[in-house]
Parts: structure tokens; C-alpha cells; sequence
């Protein structure tokens, strides 16, 4: 059982990750790989990927590479899921790149004496070897994630949407009570089980970062190392597998990429800055794109003070629920 003590403060500083943190998608469909459970979910994202990486060679590393860095056991390093990744994948491999030879090291001891690793693996406390490894994640991202991150970041903003909702209903307690058939809460106390290994997390105001995952099946995640900023991955629900890409997406196509983004990221209310963030752009430009989506009636915008805060209108909610829909019939049913 893996066990997270609260404090009133932490209470007051759980956060939902407002993007997909893609290190920890890869390490979790890396997992996928490797097991049957849960297939039907991700039966169709499963042939296309199997498929893709044997067409480009790929298969090979990630065989001698990538799995043995993150095996489905108890244990894989921390660093190669640093919290930068929140921000998107070039912040999160830098950060792999520039962690500490020691820590480095030792976290590759750990591996190797829990699980077991290949000799090649103590290699990695140098920065040219580190190297190697990130260009493959970069080129498996590429590959097998880059297709589908699109319908990641739709799941995990309305995973978002809900997260608010049971905060406004009932406080930040609702949000813990309300995660996955595998969580309980009992205040101050939030338990998982069944989990690997039985463990106490004292969070001690440090407050904890709830990332919802698409490829996590079923078991939460957290980090090793009990001294790190708390993480916690959870999956989202499955109603459907993940559909195979299909070109342009929809909604893509209608307002454009940076626009669409914007408009996503009113789903849950952003400050132009955030949603300048989120979409890859100036603020600037943001403030921009936010004047032609209020000018069409899909979003509003409100002054508070120096910040503009933009929120979804009726119409717009309407769209994102009707791209959603139209997503969904794309996929394909469960078969088992």
C-alpha cells in the first residue's frame, strides 16, 4: 500500500497538471508494451505502434534500450521523470541531461540490485550516454506518442474540467475521494492499493501534483524517492480504445492549431499567459487569438485587477463537447 499524510497546507496546494507530462506517458505506454493487461483500452494505439517502430527500426532500441530503463517492476529511476517534463518534452529531457553524475549513479545502483539492469545502464552518470538515451525517447515520442497527443490533451482537459468540478462541489477532499476505484481517501490519509511496495509519503506542506495519464493503467504511480516534489500519476477512464490517427484533427482544421489550443485552455479558465503557455506562443499572440475566439462568441474574457481571466461561453463549451463526441466515434469498441 502506498500511503500520502496531508497537513492542512497540503490540502490548499493540490494541483492538477494542466498538460500531458509526456516522460511520463512514454514510460507508462512503454508498460503497455509490455503487458496484455488492460489491451483492449489501447488495442488499436498498440497495433500502430508495434507496427510503426518495426517499420522505422525502432523496435531494436527500444527492446535494448527503453525497457530496460523502465521495466514494469517495482522500481525504475526517478531522474528520467523529472517534474520539468510538466512543461512539455524538450524541458523535461534537458532536465534528464542535466541531473547530478551522483544522483545519476545512484539511482542506476538501485535499479540494478531491485530489478536489474544491463552493464551498459552505469554508463548513464556520463552526459554522452544520457545523450544516446534521450534521442531515442525524442525518436519513440516521435514515433508512437506524436500521433495521438492530440486526444491526450483532450482527455487530460476534461479530466481537468472534472477535477474542478468536484472541487467546487466539495473542496480539494472531493477531488482525492473522487480519482480511481484504486484510491481512498480517509482523512488526512490517501491511500493506493494494491500497490508494489508498502510505503509512507509524509508531503509536510510540500502540497502534491495529481498528473492524469492516458497510457497509466489502473495502479497510480509516484516517484521513488520520498525527498522529491510529490507526483502522483493516475489513470484516466477507458470507456474506449484509443482511436488511430486520422489526419488533421477536426477541430485543428476549424480554428487552427494555435486557436484550438487557446479555446482548450478556457476549458478549465487561463490568463492570457497561460494560455500563452499552453499553446506555445507569445503573449502576444495569445492576446490575439483570444480576441478573435471572444469576438466569435466563444469565449469571455474578465478583468481582474492586471490579469485577464478567459473562460468557455455556452457556444463554445458546445464546440469542445461536439469535437469531443465526434473523437469518440472515431474509436474503436472494447473487445474484451
Amino acid at each position: 500500500m502506498l500511503r500520502f499524510h496531508f497537513t492542512p497546507e497540503d490540502l490548499i496546494r493540490l494541483r492538477v497538471a494542466d498538460r500531458p507530462h509526456l516522460l511520463w506517458e512514454i514510460v507508462a505506454s512503454l508498460h503497455r508494451l509490455q503487458t496484455r493487461e488492460g489491451r483492449w483500452a489501447y488495442a488499436g494505439w498498440h497495433r500502430t505502434a508495434v507496427s510503426a517502430l518495426r517499420d522505422t527500426g525502432l523496435d531494436r532500441a527500444v527492446r535494448n534500450v527503453l525497457l530496460p530503463l523502465f521495466p514494469r517492476a517495482r522500481y525504475f529511476p526517478d531522474f528520467l521523470t523529472p517534474l520539468e517534463g510538466k512543461e512539455g518534452l524538450d524541458p523535461g529531457l534537458d532536465a534528464i541531461l542535466a541531473t547530478p553524475r551522483a544522483r545519476v549513479a545512484k539511482e542506476i545502483s538501485r535499479l540494478e540490485q531491485t530489478v536489474g539492469a544491463p552493464a551498459w545502464t552505469r554508463g548513464l552518470a556520463d552526459g554522452e550516454t544520457r545523450g544516446r538515451v534521450t534521442r531515442v525517447l525524442r525518436a519513440y515520442y516521435d514515433t508512437v506518442i506524436a500521433p495521438h497527443e492530440e486526444t491526450l490533451h483532450e482527455r487530460l482537459h476534461t479530466e481537468r474540467a472534472n477535477r474542478a468540478g468536484a472541487f467546487l462541489r466539495r473542496g480539494s477532499e472531493d477531488v482525492l475521494r473522487t480519482l480511481t476505484p484504486t484510491v481512498r481517501w480517509r482523512h488526512p490519509v490517501l491511500e493506493i492499493a494494491p500497490y508494489p511496495n508498502h510505503r509512507d509519503v509524509y508531503l509536510n506542506g510540500r502540497g502534491l501534483l495529481l498528473v492524469p495519464s492516458y497510457f497509466c493503467w489502473s495502479t497510480p504511480v509516484t516517484l521513488a524517492d520520498p525527498q522529491l516534489p510529490p507526483v502522483l500519476l493516475y489513470p484516466l477512464h477507458h470507456p474506449r480504445a484509443l482511436p488511430p490517427p486520422t489526419g488533421r484533427n477536426s477541430l485543428h482544421a476549424l480554428l487552427g492549431t494555435t486557436r484550438a489550443a487557446v479555446l482548450r485552455a478556457a476549458a478549465t479558465g487561463a490568463t492570457t499567459g497561460e494560455a500563452a503557455r499552453r499553446s506555445g506562443v507569445t503573449p502576444t499572440t495569445a492576446s490575439h487569438h483570444t480576441t478573435v475566439l471572444r469576438d466569435a462568441g466563444l469565449i469571455a474574457s474578465h478583468r481582474h485587477a492586471n490579469t485577464v481571466l478567459h473562460t468557455l461561453t455556452p457556444l463554445g463549451a458546445a464546440l469542445l463537447k461536439q469535437h469531443a463526441k465526434h473523437a469518440g466515434t472515431l474509436a474503436e469498441p472494447p473487445t474484451g
